[in-house]
């Protein structure tokens, strides 16, 4: 496994090791969990689940690890598969198409996994795949809101109760206080949200898509890999 020669030694062979033997999950897989998934597939972990039930749009191109010309249309997961299979032969991706929530969270054993990375940007599915590891004693960090900023140096991992000027985290806190959770490692942005022009995208419900760059995403994305690692070396 020339591929990951250098990281071996940076680690040592028997911390190496342990991340050939881990199994982690990656729930979200767009500016931030694609970027997640590639540092974990190019750090050798063996085993990757990841979950995400979207399409690859054009609007991605911008950000996303998964995110080609030929890739628009295709399934995020089963393109983050495929690109694992160009880095190294020894890490598996196991892609889920679904949309994790309250009412699909019965169908994942999350007991299967050594480390969790959420990347999920809903309130709800996010509160709920966090109580449910939390339960479950199963190490988890959580990415907070990245759209709207441009300066990834202003990133930051502490305790979800010591946040402060983020929106998703403020929700987040409320939420998880309501389910008994007392404490998650985040990572979240100081940065002041940019007040961005509206370019005539919108959501479902009608409100403009976030605007968002490649810098914060990906940032967080590897940020959160290198805790993965971090825990499963110790």
């Amino acid at each position: 496994m020339e591929e990951f020669i250098r990281i071996a030694a940076l680690l040592g062979q028997e911390k190496f090791k342990k991340l050939q033997n881990a199994t982690v999950a990656v729930f979200g897989i767009g500016g931030v969990g694609g970027a997640a998934a590639e540092a974990l597939i190019r750090s050798g972990v063996g085993t990757i689940h990841a979950f995400d039930s979207d399409t690859v749009a054009v609007s991605n191109l911008n950000r996303q690890a998964v995110a080609f010309k030929g890739t628009v249309g295709k399934s995020k997961t089963a393109v983050l598969k495929e690109k694992a299979k160009e880095i190294s032969d020894s890490v598996t991706v196991i892609p889920h198409e679904i949309f994790y929530s309250p009412d699909t969270a019965d169908s994942i054993d999350l007991t299967q996994f050594d480390f969790i990375i959420d990347a999920i940007d809903t309130v709800t599915c996010k509160t709920e795949l966090i109580a449910r590891s939390s339960d479950l004693n199963i190490p988890i960090i959580s990415v907070m809101g990245t759209a709207n900023k441009l300066d990834p140096l202003k990133l930051t991992v502490t305790d979800i109760y010591k946040t402060e000027g983020c929106p998703l985290a403020r929700a987040m806190r409320t939420a998880l206080k309501k389910r008994g959770v007392k404490k998650l490692t985040v990572i979240y942005s100081t940065e002041a949200p940019v007040k961005a022009e509206d370019f005539g995208e919108y959501r479902e419900t009608g409100r403009p898509c976030p605007a968002s760059a490649v810098f914060v995403p990906a940032a967080a994305g590897i940020a959160a890999a290198s805790k993965a690692v971090e825990h499963l070396t110790k």
